[in-house]
């Protein structure tokens, strides 16, 4: 196949089963740009010290692309990006066990945020956005720690983890909606 042609891309795209999705040449480099930057970023944050030593606290930078896509594309596309960068993210340095901490934390997450940016932004900025969908993806990755050890008792850890979900959603809320004004300023 030459990468080169529309109607290439397009078959590509059916053959991975993303023909849902409606993808200009530009769009689907913008995107897989997106995709790399939540990669990197996921990455790195590995290799930043939680200055609390509690497990499952994590400050949560791959969002911020996240929110960016979810302003930029939409929906479907935000979560392609959620999904592929966790599936690389695991291959790269993580393990299977984490895979369904990971996707299903980062899958309400995207939703969450979606909704709230969508449905709820005369109530919310970004930065609310944010913490909405730092606060969803401790609830998900909750749920999935409560189905495999077995015990719902482990949600008693939630307001530890809302805490800082609370804190890093501010954060990359704060980021995201900088980046959201860089964008509408120089016309990205």
């Amino acid at each position: 196949m030459i990468i080169g042609k529309k109607t290439n891309i397009i078959s590509m795209m059916r053959y991975n089963g993303l023909e849902g999705i409606k993808l200009s040449t530009k769009k689907l480099v913008y995107i897989s740009i997106l995709v790399a930057q939540a990669l990197v970023l996921n990455i790195i944050e590995n290799f930043i010290p939680v200055p609390v030593p509690i497990p499952g606290i994590k400050i949560g930078l791959a969002n911020i692309v996240t929110l960016v896509t979810i302003i930029m594309f939409g929906f479907k596309a935000s979560l392609f990006v959620v999904v592929l960068r966790i599936l690389l993210a695991q291959v790269l340095v993580g393990n299977i066990s984490a895979f369904l901490f990971s996707v299903t934390g980062g899958i309400l997450s995207d939703c969450v945020m979606y909704f709230v940016y969508k449905r709820l932004n005369k109530y919310f900025s970004l930065i609310g956005v944010s913490v909405f969908g730092s606060v969803a993806h401790n609830v998900g990755q909750l749920f999935v720690a409560s189905i495999v050890v077995n015990n719902f008792m482990i949600f008693s850890y939630l307001p530890v983890l809302m805490l800082s979900a609370i804190l890093m959603g501010i954060f990359t809320g704060l980021v995201a909606n900088f980046l959201d004004g860089y964008i509408k300023k120089h016309r990205i």
